[in-house]
């Protein structure tokens, strides 16, 4: 069990190296509101309902995430395959 944990994670963490190494940059928005927001107006001739922006997150991995994620990685997986031998299960 121990085993494909530690395999699971190393997998995961060189996965989002690579993924880290492609982009530039990611841009995460919040969902919408379910109904339109009614702008308050003062004026004689009513407004039509204006949805409000969803706010925008963007995420700029720095040059060293990528590689070191893929290294631990990397480390996590050789750890795993050597993980039975290593308890005497091999």
């Amino acid at each position: 069990m121990w085993r494909s944990f530690f395999l699971a994670v190393g997998t995961m963490l060189i996965i989002l190296g690579v993924e880290c190494m492609l982009i530039d940059s990611a841009t995460f928005a919040a969902e919408a509101p379910a109904a339109p927001v009614q702008v308050k107006n003062e004026s004689w001739f009513e407004t039509p309902p204006v949805m409000q922006s969803a706010r925008k997150r963007v995420v700029k991995p720095p040059e060293w995430i990528p590689w070191s994620s893929i290294a631990t990685g990397a480390v996590v997986v050789l750890y795993a395959m050597t993980l039975p031998a290593r308890w005497g299960k091999g």
